[in-house]
């Protein structure tokens, strides 16, 4: 299995590569998409963590 570095090196790759594509995406659009997404899978992986401990009993 790769590493969770690896696995986020790859999505922030490809994230890069689709955005220059798109002309009407300034920095300002990229930077708050890629914080967006940086905040949105950490928000996820919490709520998973905080439901993984309710159900395991250690809350």
């Amino acid at each position: 299995m790769t590493s969770v570095y690896t696995q986020w090196f790859i999505v922030l790759i490809s994230l890069l590569s689709v955005l220059p594509i798109v002309e009407a995406v300034e920095d300002g659009d990229a930077i708050a998409l890629l914080l967006g997404v940086v905040f949105s899978i950490t928000g996820i992986c919490a709520c998973l963590g905080v439901y993984a401990r309710k159900r395991n009993g250690q809350i």
